[in-house]
């Protein structure tokens, strides 16, 4: 039997470009688990995200600020978790450039 894989939620994913990544990590019907890997990308001007699930998004490493509309803005560092309710609308204003994330949707299980 083959010993499974180790990875560290820390290390940056190799990338030539700068530009921001996401990897599935885990997926199910009911749930995607992901790892994004941020070099300093804010959400584009007038965009925002307003998704039809619920989400859980911790930042694992670096700093960012989201902004919730409703709500205003919010300041996460290393290590801070929050969950984002279905369409409730935000935005990423600001993250560091080795900013990593994971984001855990809750998507609505088919039967």
């Amino acid at each position: 039997m083959n010993l499974p894989s180790v990875s560290n939620m820390c290390q940056p994913m190799p990338d030539n470009e700068g530009l921001e990544k996401s990897y599935c990590l885990v997926s199910s019907k009911a749930l995607e688990l992901e790892k994004i890997v941020s070099y300093g990308q804010a959400t584009a001007t007038g965009q925002w995200y307003d998704q039809t699930h619920d989400e859980w998004v911790m930042l694992v490493k670096g700093t960012a600020v989201l902004r919730m509309d409703p709500g205003g803005l919010l300041t996460l560092n290393a290590g801070d978790f929050l969950t984002i309710a279905a369409h409730h609308k935000h935005r990423v204003e600001q993250c560091s450039a080795d900013a990593i994330w994971l984001a855990l949707h809750m998507k609505n299980a088919v039967p």
